[in-house]
C-alpha cells in the first residue's frame, strides 16, 4: 500500500493526502542542490510502488527516512517520474498557486522589457516544471510538455487568464517531449479567434509571428540579443542567413543596414513568412529567400566561389539525444567548416547551438579545430547565450542550453 502524508492546504481547513513518493538512501543529493527532478531509479519501490501512481499524480516527495522534500507531480512511464513544483509540503497547487509563479514570472519580465513580447514562463526556471508561454502582445502561446501539466491544464488556462486577460491563448502541444510522456499532440485555440498572423517587434524592428502553424511556439525569442549584435554587425556587409525560418535574423540585419541578404531555409511556408516579414521592414529589395537544404546550399555557393562577411550559422538541434552525440558533432563540424569555406577574408561567422547536449566547450573546440584545419585563423568576439527572459537555474544545468560564438577571421597568421 502505497504510504500516504497528510498535509493543512494554506487557504482550506480540508485535510489533504498525496501518495510518498520515497527516495532511496543517498539518491536525493540532487534535490539537496537545488534540482527538481526525481529520476525513476532513485525511488525506493519496496515502500512506494511507482507502478501504484497515474501519470500526472501529485506525490509528496521524501528522502529515505520519511523526511519530506516537497510537493510534485509525477508519471511512473517516464524516466523522468517526477518533478517538484514545491518545496512547502503545506502547499496547494490550486489556481491562486499558479497565479502567483505567474505573477513572479510577469514581474521580472516587465523589469527586462518595456513591450509585452518576450517568453513569460520559462518551466523549471520560473518554477513551473514541463511548461512554456510565450507572450506576443495579447496572445499567449502556451506549451506543455509533461503529464503534469497537462493535468493541470485547465488550473494553468483560468491562472493566465485572470492574471493578462489575453485576446487569444493558444495551446501549441507538439513539442516530442510529450510522447516521452505518453501524450499526444495537438494544437488548440482554446481563447478567441486567431485569424493569420499577430505582428511582434524585437530589437525595433516588426514581425509576423504564427503562433499556431509555425515552429514551436512560433517564435524563438531566445536569440533576441544575439540578433541585435548581429545586426549592429552587419552595415554594409554581405549575409548569409542559414536556417533563417522566418527571417529574424536576416530582417533585421537588413533593417541595420546590410548590403544584401541571402535567407536559406528548406521550408517554402517560413520562407514566405520571412518575405513578408522583409516587407513590413521595408527591406525586401535586400533580402533574397532561397529554398535550399542548407548543407547543399554551401556545397553549390563554394563551387561558384561566392563569399559572404557574415554568415549566420542557427540550425536547429543536431543532438536531440545523447545517443545522436557522436552523429551529431560530426553535423555540427560539417556544416561549419562549410560555412569558414565561403566567408570573406575580415568575416564574421555567427555560430550557435541550440542542442543541451552539445557543450559550450565542445562547440567552441569544434570551431577552433575546424578553423585550424583550414588553415584559417579565428578570433572569438563573443561568447553568447540566451536571452534574459529564458533565465538559468543555478542547480539546472538543462535550462542553460543555447551558445552562440562570434567569431571573425583574422588576417594575422
Amino acid at each position: 500500500m502505497v504510504q500516504q502524508y497528510p498535509f493543512i492546504a494554506p487557504s482550506t481547513s480540508n485535510r489533504m493526502k498525496f501518495p510518498a513518493l520515497r527516495l532511496k538512501k543517498n539518491d536525493d543529493r540532487r534535490l539537496r542542490q537545488g534540482h527538481v527532478w526525481v529520476f525513476s531509479n532513485e525511488v525506493d519501490v519496496a515502500q512506494t510502488p511507482l507502478s501504484s501512481l497515474t501519470a500526472g499524480e501529485l506525490v509528496l516527495v521524501a528522502d529515505s527516512r520519511g523526511e519530506p522534500f516537497g510537493i510534485a507531480y509525477a508519471n511512473p512511464a517516464s524516466l523522468i517520474c517526477a518533478r517538484l513544483l514545491s518545496r512547502d509540503g503545506a502547499c496547494l497547487i490550486d489556481h491562486n498557486f499558479l497565479r502567483r509563479r505567474f505573477e513572479s514570472a510577469l514581474r521580472l519580465r516587465q523589469r527586462l522589457y518595456e513591450k509585452p513580447f518576450y517568453r513569460l514562463v520559462y518551466g523549471e526556471s520560473d518554477g513551473l516544471p514541463g511548461l512554456v508561454i510565450d507572450r506576443f502582445g495579447d496572445v499567449l502561446t502556451i506549451q506543455i510538455t509533461t503529464a503534469g501539466m497537462e493535468r493541470l491544464r485547465e488550473l494553468l488556462l483560468s491562472a493566465v487568464d485572470d492574471l493578462l486577460a489575453p485576446r487569444v491563448i493558444v495551446l501549441k502541444n507538439t513539442s516530442g517531449l510529450r510522447q516521452l510522456e505518453g501524450l499526444a499532440s495537438y494544437t488548440e485555440v482554446v481563447k478567441g479567434n486567431l485569424i493569420g498572423p499577430v505582428e511582434i517587434e524585437e530589437n525595433g524592428v516588426r514581425f509576423l509571428v504564427d503562433p499556431v502553424n509555425g515552429q514551436k511556439t512560433g517564435w524563438f525569442y531566445d536569440h533576441r540579443h544575439n540578433r541585435a549584435l548581429a545586426a549592429k554587425l552587419s552595415a554594409g556587409q554581405r549575409v548569409l542567413d542559414l536556417f533563417s525560418y522566418s527571417g529574424a535574423w536576416g530582417v533585421q540585419a537588413a533593417a541595420s543596414g546590410a548590403e544584401a541578404v541571402d535567407c536559406v531555409d528548406s521550408s517554402e511556408a517560413a520562407l514566405a513568412l520571412a518575405a513578408a516579414n522583409a516587407r513590413l521592414n521595408g527591406v525586401d529589395p535586400r533580402i533574397r529567400s532561397v529554398r535550399d537544404d542548407a548543407f547543399e546550399f554551401l556545397q553549390r555557393a563554394r563551387q561558384e566561389r561566392r563569399r559572404y562577411d557574415l554568415i549566420i550559422l542557427d540550425p536547429p538541434a543536431l543532438i536531440k539525444r545523447k545517443k545522436d552525440f557522436k552523429a551529431g558533432v560530426e553535423a555540427y563540424r560539417r556544416i561549419n567548416q562549410m560555412a569558414l569555406q565561403i566567408l570573406a577574408k575580415e568575416g564574421i561567422l555567427v555560430s550557435a547551438a541550440c542542442s543541451y547536449h552539445l557543450g559550450r566547450d565542445t562547440l567552441h573546440e569544434i570551431l577552433r579545430a575546424t578553423a585550424r584545419h583550414l588553415d584559417r585563423t579565428l578570433i572569438f568576439l563573443a561568447s553568447e547565450g540566451q536571452g534574459r527572459d529564458h533565465p538559468v537555474h543555478p542547480a539546472i544545468p538543462e535550462t542553460d542550453y543555447l551558445k552562440a560564438f562570434f567569431c571573425a577571421v583574422s588576417t594575422s597568421a
